[in-house]
């Protein structure tokens, strides 16, 4: 939502304001006043905006309900919402990063690559080195940043497209694992600190910070929209109605709290979930309160304007990609300390789970348009398809093809989206 409110910082110059750039009078412009509440608009217009999430989380309720009455209740168990959890917070991590070259019309296809490539640096450095855990944690998100500036290089320096860029790398980084893996299939994590990560049954936060670390971010989130409001409304720039605003913030905590309650019917929020919506907080906040987010989107909704406008196009592109593959990294630990081993086989899904969760939840192929917070929807829908699928012993033949139906869908949706906004000229 944050970028709704980006959107609607400046007002729109009224008919009187340009009569005055030409010649006419100041008092011609004051006379006209700005609307201070957002104009009706219809379903359609609604849905090529921020508020195209809501066939999406239409769709991810259709999801629950179909398998929670197909497992008979099982689908909704606390246990098995928090191994959902668990299962998504690694894609759901690398698709954060695809989101950060999505937005600029790119796509990595290096990630899952990347990803056990950095994982196995981290393990070959603590078990064969005995490096300290948090070093060789350091080290493997030291490597993801230099391999997203290579990747950077190639694509806004050298121009190469990035597919090609992202395809060579994937092959050569699957080649490069498999050189320090050193001819082992298998390496087994023994290092508590890495395993307590994720993959332990102390991998949960302790209740004090598992149910007050939501709450405060509740709280930050309303007073937020309530400075917004304040501050716009006196400025007399369009706001949200009080009614639309204390909605918003009664849904988001409910929506919140109640999560935290069915997490801490189990074993409390998992270490993993707490890291992902984290990541996902901060780059919500990078994305839409600094000068950087909003080249991001300048960028990625026409490169040669923004460009023109003075804005470092190359340097953009290239903290991208770095970004993209330093989050690749820490999904891969993650993806380690839940398996506790590294493997020299790369898992493909990892990659079509972590793009079909970015595009599903509402992130356009064409860059330009989209939000972090879309890594959260898209991210359900796939984990709860895997999952639900599972729970009713259908193998992975099925829900690959159902995946692969779903993703199809979320794309030409954003196809039909995109051709719509250019016909009313948005």
């Amino acid at each position: 939502m944050g970028e709704i409110i980006e959107k609607n910082d400046s007002p729109e110059p009224s008919e009187a304001s340009q009569v005055a750039a030409f010649g006419g009078q100041a008092t011609e412009a004051a006379a006209v006043e700005v609307p201070s509440y957002m104009p009706r608009r219809t379903l359609g217009q609604l849905l090529r905006t921020d508020l195209g999430f809501i066939p999406v989380a239409f769709t991810l309720i259709l999801v629950v309900v179909y398998f929670t009455v197909a497992s008979g209740g099982l689908f909704l168990k606390p246990e098995n919402l928090s191994n959902l959890v668990g299962q998504i917070a690694t894609f759901g991590i690398l698709g954060l990063g695809v989101i950060m070259v999505l937005l600029l019309g790119e796509i990595d296809l290096s990630i899952a690559s990347v990803a056990v490539l950095c994982s196995v640096v981290m393990a070959v450095l603590s078990e064969r080195h005995g490096v300290p855990a948090w070093a060789a944690i350091l080290a493997a998100l030291l490597a993801g940043a230099v391999i997203g500036l290579i990747n950077g290089f190639f694509v806004g320096v050298l121009r190469v497209p990035s597919f090609i860029v992202t395809l060579a790398a994937s092959i050569g980084y699957a080649g490069l694992l498999l050189n320090l893996l050193a001819g082992q299939s298998t390496l087994i994590i023994s290092n508590s600190f890495i395993v307590a990560i994720a993959g332990s049954a102390q991998s949960f936060l302790p209740d004090y910070l598992g149910v007050g670390l939501p709450a405060i971010a509740v709280l930050l989130y309303a007073a937020g929209l309530i400075y917004n409001y304040v501050r716009r409304k006196r400025a007399g720039l369009r706001t949200l109605s009080l009614v639309q605003m204390v909605i918003r913030i009664v849904v988001t905590a409910v929506l919140v709290m109640g999560a935290v309650a069915v997490f801490e019917g189990y074993q409390g929020v998992p270490y993993s979930t707490a890291i992902l919506f984290g990541l996902i907080a901060l780059f919500w906040l990078i994305m839409t309160k600094t000068s950087f987010g909003r080249h991001v989107y300048a960028v990625g909704g026409n490169g040669e304007a923004a460009r023109r406008a003075g804005i470092n196009v190359v340097g953009i592109r290239i903290v991208c990609f770095a970004l993209c593959s330093t989050l690749a990294a820490m999904g891969g630990i993650l993806l380690a300390s839940r398996g506790t081993a590294v493997a020299s086989q790369i898992d493909q899904t990892l990659l079509l789970n972590a793009i079909a969760a970015a595009v599903i939840g509402g992130v356009s192929l064409f860059g330009g348009r989209g939000s972090v917070w879309a890594i959260v929807l898209g991210s359900l829908i796939i984990g709860s398809l895997v999952n639900g699928l599972a729970l009713l012993n259908q193998g992975t033949d099925v829900s690959e093809m159902v995946e692969g139906a779903v993703l199809l869908i979320a794309v030409t949706v954003d196809a039909l989206v995109r051709r719509a906004q250019a016909r009313t000229g948005r």
